[in-house]
């Protein structure tokens, strides 16, 4: 007769897990999670230096240390349990040392990840009613792990959607007129505009502040309140939605036109923006970032940053200021500064003006951290190559009177071990569907060219 499985399991942290996480220790609820000696040595090389990955790093490692205390080696090769931050224990952290012998289906030990994964058999062998789950992100090594008979998956703790095509699109649209499948309408007037009070089960299920509706016939409306029963919708009619400018650009259609309405709320403070690439997200954002910032003096400066591998390190020794060394990640910034001036009669005199007069400020996001940025709209491009814990990191840099702008497509992820599912884009918009002062839109289309759009659809 087998053996009874034990109900609490061991779960085995690969290092791009406590750096995609370094909280990633504290997820597991009350089973033991287990850390390699070669997870510890791989943090140790990482730790060194100024970039993300190194912040992250030293992060878990003094959550490693914070759990140990001074436990004796004894205690920590046991079992030592976890102190929650609300002073309560639950499970229980253990460093498993590389010195087991030879498993029967031992990888070659030239690379770490087959070092890992040769202990994590061995380990099976040594607790056969434990059952052994290796984390990691990496799939190459989940796949390997499997290969050798043991459990693994991916750190699925801050994954919010088992489908990206579920993600919040900041809109619903009605093919028909909105008002066929209404029955109850209570419609009010103020100085600030035309009103609609309508049955929440007449309304699609899942409704949030400052999410829109609009139907073909040309109905268009904002969520602005939700009560016990019913919701206020705005009207906002599409003729005036398509005529808003900023910095003398108007929007292409409505699901623009929406991104533009949002940007230029005062009342919102977390703008995001996804769509495919030259759908729009970057030139509507840099006009409405100049449109606030020059004509309107809503804030005070414009900070721009960017999400690319390379740019969290170092920005180097070399003489030149920060922005001059930022400029050529930045391009999409000064490409789109070009294209809103690209009808005046002498355009890099008019790009050169603006960057002179507009306080618009290049910073690397290693730089951000630590920060506090007041009254200041920050704009942070390539945001599907963050994780979860920097979105945090950079979204709580934002002080007193600021706005955030994060764009991105979920379609070009350039980081390893990020998907569409578990990139910090993902996780940003999710968690922050029920903040009364956000709003998120989806760009459809490819406006940059017909070639462009031909390009995405057909490569």
């Amino acid at each position: 007769m087998a053996a009874t499985k034990s109900a609490t399991k061991l779960y085995v942290l690969d290092t791009n897990v406590l750096i995609h996480d370094p909280q990633a220790l504290l997820n597991f609820e009350e089973h033991q999670v287990v850390i390699p000696m070669t997870v510890l040595e791989e943090l140790d090389k990482l730790k060194m230096g100024k970039a993300a990955i190194a912040t992250d790093c030293r992060e878990a490692i003094r959550q490693i240390d914070r759990i140990i205390g001074d436990a004796s080696p004894t205690e920590i090769a046991k079992g030592v349990p976890i102190i929650r931050p609300d002073g309560g224990s639950q499970g229980h952290f253990s460093i498993l040392l590389d010195t087991f012998t030879s498993p029967s289906r031992a990888l070659p030990s030239d690379l770490n990840d087959n070092k890992i994964i040769n202990s994590l058999v061995s380990l099976q062998e040594k607790h056969p009613r434990r059952e052994v789950v290796l984390i990691t992100k990496d799939i190459n090594m989940r796949l390997k792990a499997r290969g050798c008979g043991v459990g693994a998956q991916d750190y699925q703790n801050d994954q919010l959607l088992d489908d990206v095509s579920l993600l919040e699109t900041g809109y619903h649209s009605y093919i028909d007129s909105f008002w066929d499948s209404q029955s109850e309408v209570e419609t009010f007037h103020d100085e600030t505009g035309t009103y609609h009070r309508i049955p929440l089960n007449n309304l699609p299920e899942e409704l949030y502040l400052n999410r829109f509706i609009f139907d073909e016939k040309g109905f268009v409306a904002k969520v602005v309140a939700l009560e016990e029963t019913t919701a206020v919708l705005q009207d906002l009619p599409a003729e005036q939605l398509m005529n808003q400018n900023a910095w003398g650009l108007k929007p292409r259609d409505i699901p623009q036109a929406l991104a533009l309405n949002l940007l230029l709320d005062p009342d919102v403070d977390l703008v995001t923006l996804t769509g495919q690439a030259g759908s729009g997200k970057t030139i509507l954002a840099l006009a409405a970032a100049i449109e606030m910032t020059v004509a309107t003096s809503q804030f005070r400066r414009i900070i721009a940053t960017r999400s690319t591998r390379g740019l969290d390190e170092d920005i180097g020794y070399l003489p030149g200021t920060e922005a001059e060394k930022m400029e050529p990640w930045l391009g999409a910034i000064t490409d789109n500064l070009e294209a809103l001036h690209s009808d005046d009669e002498h355009s890099p005199s008019s790009v050169d003006y603006i960057l002179q007069k507009v306080p618009l400020q290049f910073k690397s996001l290693n730089y951000i951290r630590g920060r506090s940025f007041q009254h200041s709209l920050i704009l942070i491009d390539e945001c599907q190559n963050l994780t979860p814990h920097q979105i945090k990191t950079i979204i709580t840099r934002a002080g007193a009177g600021s706005k955030v702008v994060c764009l991105g497509n979920l379609a070009q992820i350039d980081t390893p071990y990020l998907n569409p599912i578990s990139s910090g884009l993902t996780y940003l918009i999710e968690r922050f569907k029920n903040f009364t002062q956000g709003g998120t839109v989806h760009l459809e289309g490819s406006p940059r060219s017909v070639l462009a759009e031909y390009a995405e659809n057909h490569l």
